[in-house]
């Protein structure tokens, strides 16, 4: 990177973390440092919840989905507007009546303290993986950029997003947040418009959005029932009302940021404007994805993006069979770059029959370039079994590095790592602010007084911070991250709704059975996970089904004065 790059990357994220600092450093007391004494106002409640969602997975790893898929994964946020009307009509007065500082100090009221602790320590185990994954994406940018060991890189991210956290609390989170956004957005949208500018001179937008469909990356909506098909309609509408209820209702990496807000009708705003704005966001990613597929038509991409396993083959015994596929790679290339431009000139001349047999062709060239990217992937696995052959996740980093001009590289790479810094704090406080109110304050260390547990919650966040290091540095590529990410969720999210659903609306059923029915629940949920017969997102629908009808189940066959458990 040129030194204008580096100025603008380091400035940025010196800049997020003094600032949070400085603003919020001294909180002596639990609803200064949890809840932010509750100051917060709409908007900022509304970033932040975007802000702690949006990871820099989400902008590492979405583009390369879209490049490679197209842009059916926003199927996966149809179920998000749903989720937040549910929640603002029934989560949020809950628990802004209750006064908690976490979502399952509720269930300790509603149920009994053993429903109250295994909820929470799901919650924990889950997101205790999911920071560790959250670290570990943007380092494999700067490992990659630096040629640094990746988990000297992993050791820096990490740091330096505890400092502020740990300092700072909940409040340090919100107000860096709304900063870590608007880089975010400027970001992306300045992106978006270079990759436009960048392609050849008469390929208009209308040009590359038929491109894109000629390969296939604008097929949006499946409304098939194809349980192989991980995104369709009826995954958004379903598994993942399901999945967002569980991550904004019942996460406390969400629910912290509204329950910092200034009132019932703040942090309900908040969340309606995080409803109406998440999935155009999420489909405008994923356009920029598909732009810098479009791009690629007429700019040769790499084989395999992740250089690394070039670099193995050529110094391996494979050396000659890569070079012949990459020989008809490049072969390939050229034939489709001809026809992409022979097709948007049949298109804009409204040659509709000329048009349609360049498109077959076309098809045809991108089905032997998969072919080729296949054959080479085995290859690597042969040379190196180590090597992670999806690379989804180097796309849109490739992209930025080789192909954007000085300046932009290192606002990209702030957009990516400010990503990181916002969700991964969220995760930290979240971590923190739960293992002290609902497990050491509750059960280990009851009656101390407010400095008291504030010190354990920020040693208790900075201990969350070394797991999650820790967690990063065992880390490697799934089939992409953000896909990693989802699958970790949807393995626990199921059980921990059911529950608050039985709390909320199911006033029959005890805490013995609701607590009996989470634990046989999630073994069923993973034990469904490990035989791979459905999509994972339909975990969180199953979970959250078992939870209900086998507490229901429990409950009339228990005895109505039971022994507790």
């Amino acid at each position: 990177m040129s030194p204008i790059d580096w100025s603008i990357l380091i400035c940025t994220l010196a800049a997020i973390v003094i600032y949070g600092v400085y603003k919020t450093y001294g909180a002596k007391n639990m609803d200064g440092y949890l809840l932010g004494d509750q100051q917060a106002k709409w908007w900022t409640v509304g970033l932040s919840v975007m802000a702690t969602q949006a990871s820099a997975i989400t902008f590492l790893s979405t583009p390369g989905q879209a490049y490679h898929s197209g842009m059916g994964f926003v199927q996966f946020y149809f179920g998000l507007p749903i989720a937040m009307v549910i929640i603002c009509v029934s989560f949020i007065p809950i628990y802004h009546k209750l006064k908690v500082y976490t979502a399952y100090e509720f269930l300790e009221g509603r149920f009994d303290l053993k429903t109250r602790s295994l909820t929470a320590i799901l919650f924990l185990v889950q997101r205790g993986l999911g920071a560790g994954i959250t670290i570990f994406a943007p380092a494999i940018i700067l490992s990659t950029i630096l040629k640094w060991n990746l988990n000297a890189t992993i050791l820096v991210i990490g740091v330096l997003v505890i400092i502020y956290t740990v300092l700072g609390g909940t409040r340090a989170v919100n107000v860096t947040q709304k900063q870590q956004m608007t880089i975010i957005m400027i970001g992306m949208f300045i992106a978006f418009f270079t990759i436009l500018n960048l392609l050849p001179a008469d390929i208009t937008f209308s040009n590359a959005l038929q491109i894109a469909g000629a390969g296939d990356k604008l097929d949006i909506l499946d409304f098939s029932f194809d349980l192989d098909n991980k995104y369709t309609v009826w995954t958004g509408l379903t598994g993942g009302v399901f999945l967002m209820l569980s991550y904004f209702g019942t996460d406390q990496s969400q629910v912290a940021r509204y329950l910092s807000g200034k009132s019932i009708r703040e942090s309900r705003l908040g969340l309606i404007f995080n409803g109406l704005v998440k999935v155009p966001m999420q489909f405008f990613i994923l356009l920029v994805g598909v732009m810098v597929f479009v791009f690629y038509q007429f700019n040769q991409a790499p084989i395999f993006f992740n250089e690394v396993g070039i670099e193995k083959v050529m110094e391996s015994q494979y050396k000659e069979d890569f070079e012949k596929i990459q020989n008809d790679y490049d072969q390939n290339y050229q034939a489709k770059s001809e026809l992409q431009l022979s097709y948007a000139a049949a298109i804009n001349t409204q040659n509709d029959s000329e048009a349609e047999r360049l498109s077959g062709e076309i098809k045809i060239l991108h089905t032997e370039e998969l072919a080729l990217r296949d054959a080479t992937k085995e290859i690597i696995k042969k040379v190196d079994t180590t090597i992670e052959t999806n690379d989804k996740d180097y796309v849109f980093i490739h992209f930025i590095l080789n192909q954007l001009p000085r300046g932009l590289i290192g606002l990209l790479l702030a957009v990516i790592l400010s990503a990181a810094m916002s969700s991964c704090a969220s995760e930290l406080n979240a971590l923190g602010s739960t293992t002290s109110v609902d497990i050491y304050k509750r059960s280990l260390a009851p009656g101390r007084d407010e400095e008291h547990y504030v010190k354990a919650s920020k040693w208790l966040t900075l201990l969350w911070g070394v797991i999650a290091i820790m967690f990063a540095a065992w880390g490697t590529l799934f089939e992409n991250l953000i896909q990693l990410v989802n699958i970790i969720g949807s393995l626990f999210y199921g059980t921990i709704l059911g529950v608050f659903i039985v709390a909320f609306y199911i006033k029959w059923i005890k805490g013995n059975a609701v607590f009996l029915s989470a634990l046989i629940s999630e073994a069923i949920v993973i034990y469904i996970f490990y035989l791979d017969v459905v999509p994972y997102l339909w975990l969180n629908l199953i979970g959250c089904v078992l939870v209900v009808v086998i507490a229901s189940a429990l409950q009339a066959l228990l005895p109505k004065k039971g022994v507790a458990l």
